[in-house]
């Protein structure tokens, strides 16, 4: 329980100072903002501070860092080190840093700058991939609602009749301006989100017969998969996750001053790695054993794990919420994941989003598409959505670096905040692809140096880069 509560502690001094940091090395103004100087009536839209919060917190949020959180509790408590570190020098700094660059390029989407700051190469590149991550993540947030609704109701009502009741919705709110469906619902679900995580919390720390183990570095995987690099990509949304880079343009577009960027993008982070915490303490808490938590997860799959905890520890509310959570969580981050996806190509396209038939023209056949991704088997779209997901947030963190070296000449070590967690992750996304069974199942022995080496040559790239940028800066002085 102490390393628990001292896990909560660390992400509250993490936001209170880290993220000053992080804001400082950015160097927020008072510039007119997307919000204020486009303001189209659709994706450009003033919004105060602690909608905009809530609404990040649905969109980046979902059911990432309840299911990630529970699949990574079954390495043991060594996922509290995780989740605390990933996200406040990680996670936070990417969510911060994609938002508040969008924010300085009228709410651009990350394929974008990855054009602007990595090169045209990046730019084609990011324009396929982000799509693809997105519409991958869309088709796992609707898998997993549409099998506990299938659940819950009459036979007749089965998977394929909920899907298309959630895609049908995805349309709407896909279409719809950001101040319909999402501006009026989402701060709603954010507090239902929030309320459900702290009752969670509240049942490990005050029943007796909860214990919370102490963290520990051991891997207590019941399937004996190492902690690096498999922990680091199964805990994403909780820890870092470049599906947020595609979320943070959207309220890029809306919030109304720079300044707002640290609570609404920073703080979110740190929101749902609290929330990622108490649901990975609930894991190892609830089932004792994590041989017991992986044969739960399993049996009844992420979504009934989560009725099960909850229904235990909270009775019949805990049910309640746990099927509000477990339904709307995943729905409210696979309409974003569609709407970014309409604002990827429409960027792309140059068609313009104001008019309801050029909306109409890109959403239809990504829905289709998502449609059809929903005819496979869930736990593969995860496994691929994991990695995918980890990948675009090493991409992320290094158009993060690239903007921070270029307006920071003088002061190139600033770009280390990015620079030192994009290495990380370039080791953790390169390792994994080679190992992972989805991947190239080459030997640990072959994909650790492989991983590392990738990780160190890009060090040294970045650091080449840096002292000709600041030898340039010095030299026009």
């Amino acid at each position: 329980m102490v390393s628990f509560i001292a896990a909560l502690v660390v992400l509250v001094l993490g936001f209170l100072t880290y993220s000053k940091v992080v804001e400082k090395a950015f160097g927020p103004d008072d510039r007119r903002t997307p919000a204020v100087e486009i303001n189209d009536g659709v994706d450009c839209m003033p919004m105060k501070t602690w909608k905009a919060l809530l609404i990040q917190l649905l969109n980046i949020a979902g059911t990432g860092p309840i299911f990630g959180a529970l699949m990574g509790a079954c390495f043991g408590p060594v996922v509290f080190l995780w989740i605390v570190f990933g996200s406040i020098l990680g996670g936070a700094v990417h969510d911060y840093m994609s938002g508040m660059i969008s924010e300085r390029h009228r709410g651009a989407s990350i394929a974008e700058l990855s054009g602007l700051y990595l090169g045209k190469g990046a730019l084609y590149g990011m324009r396929v991939f982000s799509v693809l991550l997105l519409l991958l993540t869309g088709t796992v947030f609707v898998t997993s609602p549409a099998a506990l609704l299938a659940m819950l109701s009459p036979s007749s009502l089965n998977v394929t009749f909920w899907t298309v009741v959630i895609l049908v919705y995805y349309i709407a709110a896909t279409l719809l301006p950001i101040d319909k469906i999402i501006g009026k619902l989402y701060p709603v679900f954010g507090i239902i989100l929030i309320v459900m995580a702290v009752s969670i919390a509240g049942g490990i720390l005050f029943m007796p017969q909860y214990t919370i183990p102490e963290i520990t570095l051991a891997d207590l995987h019941p399937q004996d998969l190492p902690v690096w690099p498999f922990m680091f990509v199964t805990v994403a949304c909780g820890a870092i996750s470049g599906f947020h880079a595609t979320q943070s343009p959207m309220m890029a577009k809306c919030i109304t001053s720079e300044k707002a960027g640290r609570k609404v993008f920073y703080g979110a982070m740190i929101i749902e790695s609290v929330i990622a915490l108490v649901w990975a303490a609930a894991g190892v808490a609830f089932y004792g054993k994590t041989q017991l938590l992986a044969e739960a997860l399993a049996t009844h799959g992420q979504s009934g794990t989560v009725y099960e905890i909850s229904r235990q520890m909270l009775g019949r509310v805990g049910g309640i919420l746990a099927i509000i959570g477990v339904v709307v969580c995943p729905i409210t981050s696979g309409d974003t994941a569609f709407r970014s996806a309409r604002l990827i190509l429409a960027e792309w396209t140059h068609l313009d989003q104001k008019r309801i038939a050029n909306r109409l023209l890109v959403t239809i056949p990504l829905l289709a598409l998502g449609a059809i991704l929903t005819q496979l088997d869930f736990n593969v779209l995860w496994r691929y959505f994991s990695w995918s997901n980890q990948t675009l947030a090493m991409i992320s963190l290094w158009v993060a670096t690239s903007y921070l070296l270029k307006n920071n000449r003088k002061r190139w070590h600033v770009s280390l905040i990015t620079a030192l967690p994009a290495c990380f992750m370039s080791a953790v996304s390169v390792t994994y692809i080679l190992m992972a069974s989805e991947g190239f199942r080459l030997p640990a022995a072959v994909s650790y140096p492989v991983g590392i080496g990738v990780a160190v040559a890009l060090l040294c790239v970045y650091i080449s880069f840096a002292l000709r940028g600041a030898h340039k800066s010095h030299m026009s002085h």
